[in-house]
């Protein structure tokens, strides 16, 4: 029964991963029970027990670090553990026996991606240029989630420079933490950039994690990893102290195993308030096809489109518009914008201090070849005009014109609460030769207009989690997530993974 409430799918055990720094955290090699099945319970329902004495943040918290020394081996999604992690969980149990409970996320484990600086670990971006030093100050989004009393779990694995690097990138892989590996399967790509984050929540290593995207990096592995996924209007949540890719499309946000959860921590890095559970009745949906992800994820899409009529929701099928001259704008306007942004940031952390210095720090450290074997992202962006120029403006003013109006005019014209698509194929073999599938394009109009977007689990083809994305119009994050927690009661879309070593031939090559 202990088992059964701590471990879902298989059970690993062998050597600790030498990244999670479990040594001298009280972590035993017998699994603590927290009473708890940590794959399907909610914050709400941890807070409940906290607040009745029946559960601590220090069990809580030592059941994930042991998921993490345990399990993690199998999928390499855990860069470290912070050794502080059961002090902050002590800190929080007090302030639950004296009433001083600091709201929902108190006392619970938040594993960071390793963009996102903190003073007392690494952050190192998945490069050993940042390996050194850690930053001087925490992200503004992690001073939340500490003032909010939510325990710093660790940080966790991301496609190096956040898939921002080579033109032929294998997502999930760093120089710093190797290959991370999608729990479901375990030789299938995790998607990235946020590959760590979605891996260790579909793995239950941390109740919650925080992702960054400028163009799927969160929506994507949450759809592959079958988590929940939520990429904020842009401005709602602090970039500051998050390493960049465009200043114009980077947001952090939250990633969980259910909307609920995903919602929480939302309030706390934007500081709004949480929203409430929706309905389905008399919503009306856009459906996006996108057939050219496959016959399989079209038929998810096929049921997906009957539950949600089956529970009153009134379903349109909607192809947003200018998806290919976005598609053209975008990946030059990124060029010009990352230069500008990541020489701000490198100018603010030991190491390189530039694109320029970064460059050649690649060319001479081997490590930075052996999967990601290329650096042409930095080289073309090292060309690109600088964001003064004219032509870069025209083109930023074009991207954003297009990207909004592709959500705006299709949702004005069907009287629409919501679009919906495939977040993701399933899941491909990892292959750093190949590098990744080609780029998939739901997550494009959201991305770039820097309007809301949340993954929810959908359903499977075959043992490969498939996503369904939810888009809707500027700052409209608390209806949307409204919206998506009715949409993944409904669809019921996730199982706990199966770790299984490899999938048959077929579809999924």
């Amino acid at each position: 029964m202990l088992m059964a409430a701590l471990v879902t799918g298989s059970v690993f055990t062998g050597a600790p991963n030498p990244r999670a720094e479990t040594a001298g955290t009280g972590v035993g090699s017998s699994p603590p029970g927290p009473g708890v099945d940590l794959d399907t319970v909610t914050i709400p329902e941890l807070q409940a027990r906290m607040a009745d004495g029946s559960l601590t943040s220090s069990a809580l918290t030592a059941a994930y670090l042991w998921r993490i020394r345990t399990i993690d081996p199998k999928i390499n999604a855990v860069l470290r553990t912070d050794p502080t992690a059961l002090r902050q969980a002590a800190a929080s149990d007090a302030r639950h026996r004296h009433g001083r409970s600091r709201g929902p996320l108190d006392g619970i484990p938040v594993l960071l991606k390793d963009n996102v600086n903190t003073r007392d670990m690494p952050t190192t971006a998945g490069s050993p240029a940042l390996a050194g030093s850690p930053p001087d100050t925490d992200a503004v989004l992690v001073t939340r989630l500490r003032d909010a009393g939510a325990v710093i779990l660790g940080k966790t694995n991301l496609s190096e420079w956040a898939n921002f690097r080579a033109a032929k990138p294998t997502s999930g892989w760093s120089a710093v933490g190797g290959q991370t590996r999608n729990p479901y399967v375990l030789d299938r790509n995790p998607c990235g950039s946020s590959s760590g984050s979605a891996a260790a929540l579909a793995a239950s290593l941390s109740q919650v994690a925080i992702g960054t995207e400028t163009d799927g990096s969160i929506v994507c592995p949450a759809g592959t990893n079958g988590v929940v996924g939520h990429k904020p209007s842009l401005g709602l949540v602090s970039r500051a102290g998050v390493v960049p890719i465009s200043a114009e499309q980077d947001t952090a946000g939250p990633m969980a195993r259910n909307v609920t959860d995903a919602a929480l921590t939302f309030a706390v890095l934007s500081g709004g308030d949480t929203p409430r559970p929706g309905g389905l009745r008399g919503r009306r949906i856009g459906l996006w096809r996108l057939p050219s992800l496959g016959p399989e994820v079209d038929a998810v899409m096929t049921r997906t489109k009957e539950r949600l009529r089956t529970a009153g929701a009134e379903v349109v099928e909607v192809t947003p518009p200018y998806q290919k001259r976005i598609a053209e704008l975008e990946f030059p306007a990124l060029l010009s914008e990352f230069h500008r942004d990541i020489d701000a940031y490198l100018a603010t952390r030991g190491g390189p201090r530039n694109l320029a210095e970064l460059i050649e720090f690649n060319r001479t450290h081997p490590a930075e070849r052996t999967c990601f074997a290329g650096q042409e992202l930095f080289e073309q962006a090292l060309a690109a005009p600088p964001v003064t120029d004219p032509a870069y403006r025209a083109m930023r003013a074009e991207l954003k014109d297009l990207s909004r109006r592709s959500i705006d005019e299709t949702m004005a014209a069907h009287h629409l609460d919501a679009i919906a698509s495939p977040t993701n194929p399933p899941a491909w073999k990892t292959d750093c030769v190949r590098g990744d599938n080609d780029v998939i394009p739901s997550s494009t109009p959201a991305a770039v207009a820097g309007y809301p977007s949340l993954s929810v689990p959908a359903g499977f083809v075959n043992e490969l989690p498939v996503g369904l994305l939810l888009m809707a119009g500027d700052h409209q994050d608390a209806g949307l997530l409204s919206l998506g927690a009715a949409v993944e009661h409904r669809l019921d879309g996730r199982r706990a993974p199966r770790y299984l070593p490899s999938v048959g031939p077929g579809v999924f090559r």
